[in-house]
């Protein structure tokens, strides 16, 4: 059994994590669940998009054989609280300290579903890069028969991490949104080319700044196992962003 847990508003990013566990796995498990714990704004919660007519089509043109959508209440057994979680940098810094909560919430739930579903394996895009490392530690810990295979951070033809708040988006907010990846990009041409790699992405974050209605709020190197904030690149495996466009919030990454 293949499982895909997910917060909806399905896209072609999931539709690639459902298809490779359909191909794995002879059952393939899709959850559908806005959870509360992992929003540390309630406004976000409220105005995270809600399409599950849509997603159960996606779903399952992708290979999905059973879909499972239960509700916070059913998953937490009332009302949805999440324990503190402490894994060190990888739930305290970058997403860790700037959504604080956020780790704990996705702790909680992807334990909580792995104890109903009790798959083989756990699929996770690495779009959410630092969540993956946090997932892999709790399974490790407490699930450590459910392999959690990482896949591929899947972008639109112009290269725009897919992500569901995608979707909250003008079209100018998309274009500017795009900026992320270009940088990214760049980041990576430049080191090719003979570059520091520090001196890169400083490069890339002034530019980012420089640009009117973006909103950067951090971009650093990192390594994607540990995500200690560190300076000495050699240690690095990806560089990650986080910015707003339009007051949607958007993460991205791109491995060295």
């Amino acid at each position: 059994m293949g499982f895909v847990p997910t917060m909806g508003a399905l896209h072609m990013g999931h539709a690639s994590l459902i298809k490779r566990a359909a191909r794995e796995n002879e059952i393939v498990v899709v959850s559908i669940l806005v959870n509360p714990t992992q929003f540390n704004k309630k406004a976000d919660l409220h105005s995270y998009p809600r399409t599950l007519e849509n997603d159960v089509i996606v779903a399952e043109k992708a290979g999905c054989t059973i879909l499972f959508t239960p509700t916070p209440e059913d998953i937490y057994g009332g009302t949805p609280l999440a324990e503190q979680v402490d894994y060190g940098p990888i739930t305290s810094a970058f997403e860790g300290l700037s959504r604080q909560g956020h780790f704990d919430g996705v702790v909680s739930v992807v334990d909580k579903l792995f104890r109903v579903v009790k798959p083989n394996r756990a699929y996770f895009g690495t779009k959410d890069l630092q969540q993956v490392a946090v997932v892999e530690r709790m399974s490790n810990e407490r699930h450590p028969k459910i392999q959690i295979v990482s896949c591929n951070l899947i972008r639109d033809e112009n290269g725009l991490a897919l992500s569901s708040r995608n979707t909250r988006l003008s079209d100018a907010g998309v274009v500017l949104a795009q900026n992320i990846s270009q940088e990214l990009q760049a980041v990576v041409d430049r080191v090719k080319d003979g570059l520091d790699v520090n001196d890169s992405v400083e490069i890339a974050k002034k530019n980012l700044k420089n640009v009117n209605g973006f909103e950067l709020e951090y971009m650093s190197g990192v390594n994607y196992k540990t995500f200690s904030i560190c300076t000495e690149s050699t240690v690095w495996s990806h560089i990650v962003v986080a910015a707003s466009v339009e007051g949607v919030r958007l993460i991205d990454n791109i491995e060295l």
